[in-house]
This record gives structure tokens, C-alpha cells and sequence, in this order.
């Protein structure tokens, strides 16, 4: 069994495991042996995801993953309970939509405090505990990072600073037994990207987007391709395989996305939306609430 199970035994923390993928990687992780500290803000949803799972085999924290301190208490406690992690995921982010000089500088910063801060946070507290497991530590990123998006900046920024971090850390590690990756997915049926559909100026953005970036995935084979990338300890996992040439030719990707850009802005003005949508889906207005944003 464990030689087919890599993870039995093993304990996982997962950010963001409230709903959407968070909380399908925390279901497949247990599925694959694996003992699973559920960390997010919302304290019902977390507690719903635990009590679904086989009896002592998750526990949930509630927490803000831009909290340092708190986040320090989390680790330890999450130590005490099952032991120090094996596994690492920092999947927890938020978005939002719209133009960069019309958005709301608080919700601008809150995507980025989110999904840059957040995760930098994550893997501080975290990652003391992976040095004595020799373990893995999987950052999600998106397409957002390899390709700039107008309407999305604070996404993209935070994004990408997100793949330059968990690099840089993977480089720092690599000798100590450390193994760092990277998670590329593009559109996935997830709450927040539901919660994008609700507004002008992301449909809008979708309905622009070349083939096959304008699909939306299926949330269950991305689950199971990111799991099994931590499986493998892989340094890069690409939940659909055509991102693979999306990141080949990221340098050219710019040049591309700002051309297009210049003509379908100008035929949107005046005929769409494309006010700020503030924080995306049930996830981000509960975050919002928390941060005190709403």
C-alpha cells in the first residue's frame, strides 16, 4: 500500500480548503492517505469539509493567511495535532475585475496581500516544519502568470509574483531536501470564477480570450493532476497541458495580449461595464468581510 501510496502517513496542509480547489485537493489528499490540516477564513465551510472526511483524519483552523502570528499559531497547533507537514500547498487567493485607475486601492491591495503576502506567509510558518519531513511545497499559480490579462492586474501581479517567489525559494532549498513547485491552471469551474460571469467586464474578457483560454475547466481532472504532481514532487504542474506552450512562449505573450487589447478596449467602451467588480465569489466576499472591505 504505501508503495503506491506515496502519501500514507504523510501530513498535508492546504490553504484556501473551504471550497473550490482547496477543498477538492484536501478530499483527494486524504483519498491518497494522507492526513490534512484545512486552513481558510470561513469557519462553517471548513468545519463542513473536516467533518465529511474519515474521522480523525482532517481538522480545520480558521485563520488569515496574511496574519504572520496567527499563521505561526496555526503551524504549531497543526504540528501538535498530526505532526510536522510532509505537504504544503498555498492555494488560498482571491480576485477581482476591472480597469487598474478605476479600481478600489484597498480591494487592489487585499488580491495582492492574498495571493502574494499570503502565500510568502504560508510558506514561512510552514516550511520549518518541511525541512524535517524533507518534503514538498506546491505553490498555485495560474495562467494569470505566465500571460498579462487587462482587467485582471492585480491578479496577474500577484500571480506572478507568486511563481517568482516560490522559484526563488525552491533554489534556496534545493540543497536541504526541499522540493518547491509550481501550479499552472487556467479557468476553472470554481466559485470564483462563477462569481466572475456576473459581471460585464469579465465576460467580456472571456469572450475575447483565444482558444482554448476562454474554456472553462472542470474543477475534478485539475484536482487530479495537481495531486498527482504532488505525488511526484513535480516542479511544475500544468493542469491543462496546452499551458505547457502557453509558458514557451510567454515573452511573446505581451506583445500579443496588448495588441489585441488596444482594439477590443476601444470597441467595449461605452458598450460594456467595466467598473471594478470587487472581491470574486463567496470566497472573496467573505474575505471581504473579514478584511473589513464590505
Amino acid at each position: 500500500m504505501e508503495r503506491t501510496l506515496p502519501l500514507v502517513g504523510r501530513t498535508a496542509v492546504v490553504t484556501g480548503a473551504a471550497r473550490g480547489l482547496g477543498e477538492g485537493m484536501a478530499r483527494a489528499l486524504v483519498r491518497r492517505g494522507a492526513d490534512v490540516a484545512l486552513l481558510g477564513h470561513e469557519e462553517s465551510e471548513l468545519a463542513r469539509v473536516a467533518a465529511s472526511l474519515p474521522p480523525g483524519r482532517a481538522a480545520h483552523w480558521q485563520v488569515d493567511v496574511t496574519d504572520e502570528a496567527a499563521m505561526a499559531r496555526t503551524a504549531s497547533e497543526v504540528e501538535q495535532r498530526f505532526g510536522p507537514p510532509s505537504v504544503l500547498v498555498a492555494n488560498a487567493g482571491v480576485s477581482s475585475g476591472g480597469l487598474f485607475l478605476d479600481d478600489d486601492p484597498a480591494t487592489w491591495r487585499r488580491v495582492v496581500d492574498v495571493n502574494l503576502i499570503g502565500s510568502a506567509v504560508t510558506a514561512r510558518v510552514f516550511l520549518p516544519g518541511l525541512l524535517l519531513t524533507r518534503g514538498y511545497y506546491l505553490q498555485v499559480a495560474s495562467l494569470a502568470a505566465i500571460a498579462p490579462a487587462p482587467l485582471m492586474s492585480a491578479y496577474c501581479a500577484s500571480k506572478s509574483g507568486v511563481e517568482a517567489f516560490a522559484h526563488c525559494v525552491r533554489a534556496e532549498l534545493a540543497h536541504r531536501g526541499v522540493a518547491v513547485g509550481v501550479a499552472y491552471l487556467s479557468w476553472t469551474d470554481t466559485d470564483m470564477i462563477r462569481g466572475a460571469q456576473h459581471h460585464d467586464s469579465l465576460r467580456a474578457l472571456r469572450a475575447r480570450m483565444p482558444w482554448p483560454a476562454d474554456r472553462t475547466y472542470a474543477p475534478q481532472p485539475v484536482v487530479d493532476r495537481l495531486v498527482r504532481g504532488i505525488e511526484r514532487r513535480s516542479p511544475a504542474i500544468y493542469a491543462q497541458p496546452w499551458l505547457r506552450a502557453a509558458q514557451a512562449a510567454r515573452a511573446c505573450l505581451p506583445a500579443v495580449v496588448t495588441h489585441r487589447s488596444r482594439r477590443e478596449l476601444g470597441r467595449l467602451a461605452g458598450r460594456a461595464d467595466l467598473s471594478a467588480t470587487g472581491l470574486l465569489g463567496a470566497g472573496g466576499e467573505a474575505d471581504a468581510e473579514a478584511a473589513g472591505l464590505r
